[in-house]
């Protein structure tokens, strides 16, 4: 009997070591697609994809489950262009705990808008890194947009822990933009199709002009954000040392997709942390944010004073 007790703690044990990365919530949205298209597809969808994301190890790494980290996927269908094939964005968000906190920080809120698929009830949702594309090219895009957006959540999490941390993750990512789906309406993959796409951003977080990007990352978060509860003071000034580089940055670099990337769904938390800062910086903060993240411009400019 000992010895059962100890076999099974060690099978427990070995099963919380493996657990996943991701802790997602993905919820799929019909709302918009025509009423003869049988409802039950879209709820056996969201069901699939979540299984998919939360059940695949996306790294070596073991994590324990209280450090997956927590993201969700909006999947909102606008349309049904042709039988089982579908016309999507995805909006994604993960956030990252806070050193001594219960307080999740944002650090991706993105939405996507060329997001097309085909899916046929129940179908299995594979995908492999190494042949990222399968016999159909539509079936394919989906499960490598979801990967995609795995790889690039673990990679953004792990350069907010360690500097380059996320390299091997953004590598992935590249791999599945490298070798995605091509055909017919499917779009987002390539450099001429926009300035701020799949292909963009994580050529904005390899592109070795762009490193600082990193320092960015890193600094807000382990020397920023981490350190609010001990030294909200010293906390600040570094977050402050972070919107001064990000500013070089975009003299040097002006309209990259990454430093529009890097604000969105932060303005809340900055005008938070700012607010108690002395008038001088305050003041700073204001004026450099309002050129920063432009579309919150007016929320710096009256928060901030």
């Amino acid at each position: 009997m000992l010895k059962l007790k100890i076999l099974l703690v060690f099978i427990v044990a070995g099963k919380l070591a493996t657990s996943q990365e991701l802790k997602a919530n993905i919820t799929v949205v019909s709302s918009q697609v025509a009423n003869n298209v049988n409802q039950n597809v879209f709820r056996t969808l969201q069901s699939a994809l979540n299984t998919f994301i939360n059940t695949r190890k996306w790294t070596n790494d073991n994590f324990k489950p209280n450090e997956r980290i927590e993201c969700n996927f909006l999947l909102n269908l606008s349309s049904a262009s042709e039988l089982n094939v579908y016309n999507a964005s995805i909006t994604v968000q993960a956030a990252r705990p806070v050193f001594n906190t219960s307080y999740l920080s944002p650090i991706i809120n993105f939405k996507d808008d060329n997001v097309t698929f085909k899916y046929v009830e129940f179908q299995q949702l594979d995908f492999n890194e190494n042949r990222v594309t399968g016999s159909d090219a539509l079936v394919s895009n989906l499960t490598a947009i979801m990967a995609y957006y795995a790889y690039m959540i673990v990679g953004f999490d792990y350069d907010s822990f360690s500097p380059r941390g996320g390299d091997p993750y953004f590598q992935k990512a590249q791999n599945i933009v490298n070798n995605a789906p091509d055909g017919r309406n499917i779009s987002g993959w390539k450099a001429f199709d926009g300035i701020r796409n799949r292909y963009w951003l994580v050529e904005n977080m390899l592109n070795s002009r762009y490193t600082i990007m990193h320092d960015v990352y890193y600094n807000y978060y382990r020397h920023g954000m981490d350190k609010l509860y001990d030294d909200e003071n010293a906390a600040r000034a570094e977050i402050m040392n972070v919107l001064n580089l990000l500013n070089n940055f975009n003299t040097e670099n002006p309209n990259k997709m990454i430093n529009q990337f890097f604000f969105q769904g932060k303005s809340t938390e900055l005008i938070k942390i700012f607010a108690k800062a002395p008038p001088q910086d305050k003041l700073r903060t204001s004026e450099l944010l309002q050129k920063l993240d432009i579309t919150n411009a007016s929320r710096y400019k009256d928060e901030l004073k």
